[in-house]
């Protein structure tokens, strides 16, 4: 399976509607096409914002290789339990949600933001001088691997389930599925029952990877 993340007039990333498809029984690597388990690695090819599907043993090939193709994707999942942000400094950063992922691309040669939205993922227009200030309050973000970690924070209002703001350093392919998740359920204006708890259970599936308790409001 390749996913291609080419901008198209209608959507940055027209084509992550591909990522929210369900998985053949039969995947195979793309690489060296061996079957692949259903929790398989990625590698993202930058220059064509493109992420492949591949087995251990090619994704080890692309670990920490400069100038290769591809990058290999990592697993872990951190959550970022005492993440330093103020309400003035995420409004300095123009994003219109609650939500977003913000990572270094080596393309464009700075650190970019987009927004998961019933569209795909947008891009906003990044306040560099407030990300500066956050980088400085949160040491963690100065270490992030370029083009394949992300910051992804969630602020939704605690209405939709959620208490408070959660903060989680990611592997890009879990910021390309929560937008895939949102573009395939998201009904309506508000969205929907159903998209609210797949989110809700997109969240809780990276506390669980991440190791820590699920932290939802019972609200």
């Amino acid at each position: 399976m390749t996913i291609a993340f080419v901008p198209a007039p209608e959507s940055p990333f027209a084509t992550l509607r591909q990522f929210a498809k369900k998985r053949s029984a039969a995947e195979k690597c793309e690489l060296c096409k061996i079957d692949l388990v259903p929790e398989h690695q990625h590698l993202l090819e930058p220059a064509a914002r493109k992420l492949v599907c591949a087995c251990d043993a090619c994704a080890i090939l692309f670990s920490h290789r400069e100038g290769a193709k591809f990058k290999r994707v990592p697993r872990d999942v951190r959550f970022l339990r005492d993440f330093r942000m103020t309400d003035g400094q995420w409004e300095s950063l123009m994003i219109p949600i609650g939500m977003a992922f913000f990572y270094d691309s080596s393309v464009q040669n700075k650190v970019v933001a987009f927004y998961p939205s019933p569209a795909g993922a947008t891009e906003s227009l990044l306040n560099l001088d407030s990300w500066k200030e956050i980088v400085e309050d949160n040491p963690a973000l100065q270490n992030l691997e370029p083009d394949v970690e992300a910051l992804l924070v969630n602020r939704v209002n605690p209405t939709h389930g959620f208490s408070g703001a959660a903060c989680f350093v990611v592997p890009i392919d879990e910021c390309y599925r929560l937008v895939g998740l949102i573009r395939s359920n998201w009904q309506g204006f508000s969205g929907g029952t159903e998209v609210w708890q797949k989110i809700e259970g997109f969240f809780g599936d990276l506390r669980r990877k991440a190791g820590v308790e699920d932290e939802r409001s019972d609200a």
